[in-house]
């Protein structure tokens, strides 16, 4: 008989228990979080050794390796890339010498932590590859069958097990996602549609694991229950984690963890276990109280009906806000913007009179900066609204991808939308290294191209996943290029990127000779209005600044040599430098961007 038939039939006889979290009981251990957990198969294998006879001593019959992050993308933020086969090898040996025959190995798979494409960098074809090695070392370490665990993106189980029936579809595999307290997957499926795709795709059974406690859990696979003939699994945390004496630790008990489990298998489970902050007490409850037991699904069964209710589509009405800055760059007129950094500190009255001037000046928009240079300052989107309240003049608001994850963006979207602001310009942001707060983590989830895509994509009203959500938007995307780029071929493609993502406008890095534009227009051929950045100079220094201490700034060697020569004249000779490097730029340019 087959591994696969073996553990079918063992799936169909009765309940399984699976083991506990890998990851916090290494950290109750004393290992930090900032380690690569992974790599403790092959650096301490004694230690990962002793949580597996922990489980099984418990009453696991189902022993996870050590491998949640064990594919090529997530061990090379630990430098670990090479040892992808070494280390999954090693995690299913170890694993399988404490499970001897008795107790099933399974390969633990987690994402990839990385975003796929269109949003992200990582193809389709790339994520399958990465998932293949992994699947491949581990099959070849002796697991059972493979776990997916605590995926959000569909995609990604799609390109997982892509991979799995590439290269080890004769080894089972059960497939998790991860839902958040809302019932639905941070790419907004929904727990009835998660499990009849993976299903079909092939998994011998499906769940949830993570995110949640029990409770929430319950709520997600009463709704799986919605598809017919399916195995389901539920691998909960135990509870939400506290922050205690400087530790962090879950407070849920393991007769409560238990009494859950039993609950489980009364709606169906036939696989049961614990996900973060489950613990060998919990798993020794849970097998204690779900021994015997045959899971029993309810005889009323709900089915999917794709017409659910609570989706309805909201479209914005026409002829809603004006956007004047699209208006004028479609009519093809010369648009001027002006850029405001927010403040340090709370007062906001000068910059508030510095909007009133550029408008009575014929200023078209200001443009507020995202806390520049990693600097901390006020939230740009708040400086907006007061500006927008007090002055009417068009906002171009700077987004960031340095300080918020994939879901603190869009958050910050869609309030800066309902706030008004309709023209948001896609920046990747200066690393924290260079600002303030050097130690701070830089979140990144995406750069500029997949912030791009995220715009596009709420103004085509789907999300991530192309799925139809409940508000259109009608944003005017606008991307930063560097024509004075170190590296003009990487910064011309990377240009291109952009704009297929779905840019609607450019403004550059602040320019010093028409050379370098011309450069960019010949080689990148752009289709959308490029608003050209114009940063006067105030002296030398300032000059020497720039060309030599700001990344993506070149300043030509004779513009210098004049800052030079004017001496103390030189903020009147940066002025003229600036008036004559517009004069001749206007014919070929859309619009300027002024930094003062």
């Amino acid at each position: 008989m087959s591994r696969y038939e073996q553990f079918a039939d063992a799936l169909q006889s009765g309940v399984l228990v699976c083991d506990g979290a890998m990851g916090t009981e290494l950290y109750n251990r004393g290992i930090s979080f900032d380690l690569c957990f992974d790599e403790f198969s092959i650096s301490r294998p004694d230690l990962v050794r002793s949580i597996h006879e922990d489980y099984k001593f418990a009453g696991a019959q189902i022993l996870l390796t050590n491998t949640f992050g064990s594919n090529i993308y997530r061990l090379s933020s630990h430098g670990f890339e090479e040892k992808v086969t070494e280390i999954n090898a090693a995690a299913a040996a170890l694993a399988r010498s404490v499970a001897k025959e008795s107790s099933y190995v399974a390969g633990s798979i987690g994402p990839l932590g990385k975003r796929l494409a269109p949003v992200g960098q990582i193809s389709i074809e790339d994520a399958q590859d990465a998932f293949a090695e992994q699947m491949t070392a581990l099959a070849n370490g002796g697991v059972d069958l493979f776990f997916l665990e605590t995926f959000s993106d569909l995609h990604e189980v799609e390109a997982a097990m892509a991979a799995w029936k590439r290269v080890a579809s004769e080894i089972p595999l059960v497939a998790h996602m991860t839902f958040t307290d809302e019932g639905k997957t941070l790419h907004g499926y929904k727990p009835e549609e998660v499990a009849q795709a993976m299903t079909e795709m092939g998994a011998l059974a499906v769940g949830a694991n993570c995110s949640v406690g029990p409770q929430g859990l319950m709520e997600v696979i009463e709704r799986m229950l919605r598809v017919p003939d399916i195995k389901l699994s539920s691998q909960p945390n135990a509870g939400l984690p506290q922050f205690h004496h400087g530790r962090y630790v879950y407070i849920t008990s393991p007769d409560y963890m238990a009494e859950s489990a039993k609950q489980f298998v009364q709606m169906g489970c036939h696989l049961v276990g614990g996900c973060c902050g489950t613990g060998p007490a919990h798993v020794r409850a849970m097998r204690s109280m779900v021994e015997g037991m045959t899971p029993t699904r309810p005889k009323r069964q709900l089915h999917i009906d794709a017409s659910d209710p609570e989706i309805e589509i909201r479209r914005p009405p026409t002829g809603g806000q004006r956007n004047t800055l699209r208006e004028k760059l479609d009519a093809g007129e010369f648009v001027s913007s002006v850029e405001i950094d927010p403040p340090k500190g709370i007062n906001v009255e000068k910059l508030v009179r510095g909007a009133e001037l550029c408008r009575s000046s014929g200023v078209d928009c200001i443009n507020i900066a995202d806390s520049p240079l990693a600097r901390a300052r006020m939230s740009h989107t708040a400086l907006a609204t007061i500006i927008r309240r007090e002055v009417d003049i068009e906002i171009i608001l700077h987004m960031s991808c340095r300080d918020r994850n994939l879901i603190g963006l869009q958050s910050e979207i869609m309030g800066a939308y309902a706030l008004g602001i309709r023209n948001i310009l896609c920046v990747t942001g200066d690393p924290p290294q260079v600002g303030d707060y050097p130690n701070a983590t830089g979140v990144f989830d995406i750069d500029s191209v997949g912030l791009t895509k995220l715009c596009a994509r709420l103004n085509r009203g789907v999300d991530l996943a192309d799925r139809e959500i409940r508000y259109q938007t009608d944003i005017f995307i606008g991307v930063a290029s560097n024509p004075t780029s170190n590296d003009l071929e990487a910064e011309f493609a990377h240009f291109g990127n952009k704009s297929q993502a779905g840019a609607h406008f450019t403004m550059t890095q602040p320019i010093y000779e028409l050379d370098s534009l011309k450069r960019f227009l010949d080689e990148c051929k752009p289709t959308v209005p490029i608003l050209v950045g114009v940063l006067p100079l105030r002296n030398a220094r300032h000059a020497s600044f720039l060309h030599n201490e700001v990344p993506g700034m070149f300043i030509p060697q004779g513009i210098r040599d004049r800052m030079t020569k004017a001496g103390d004249d030189g903020p009147q000779e940066g002025v003229a430098i600036a008036q004559e490097f517009l004069a001749e730029a206007k014919k070929l340019c859309q619009g300027v961007y002024l930094m003062p």
